[in-house]
């Protein structure tokens, strides 16, 4: 249960757009503001490239996950990075995440402690 989550949040951590592929497919529906809700694996792929352009340096860091059943969880992450333009960047996340049986993402969506940031 728990090793999906920090093998995902690894994936994340390196940035790495070819690494995050094998969690999505087209059916992945995700919601992180201050984007809308999407699906399909290609243009989650892009939001996620679009994330990362956005910060000199981030790293997210789960500190609670909580099992719901059904491969649902619930978890928090801890945000702290550095944003062009912007400076020092530190939020705290908390993120609902469902898996399907071969382990890849069927739904993930993030809320988060302060938004002010992304205006």
């Amino acid at each position: 249960m728990n090793c999906k989550i920090s093998h995902f949040m690894q994936d994340l951590n390196s940035l790495n757009i070819e690494k995050l592929e094998k969690w999505f497919t087209d059916e992945t529906v995700i919601s992180i503001p201050p984007a809308k809700e999407i699906s399909g694996k290609s243009r989650i792929l892009a939001l996620f490239r679009a994330i990362f352009r956005r910060y000199e340096k981030i790293e997210w860091s789960v500190s609670e996950i909580f099992n719901l059943g059904n491969e649902k969880y619930f978890y928090q992450t801890h945000s702290l990075g550095y944003m062009y333009g912007k400076g020092m960047y530190k939020n705290e996340i908390c993120t609902v995440i469902q898996f399907s049986d071969c382990g890849k993402i069927l739904y993930l969506s993030d809320y988060f402690k302060d938004v002010k940031v992304f205006k």
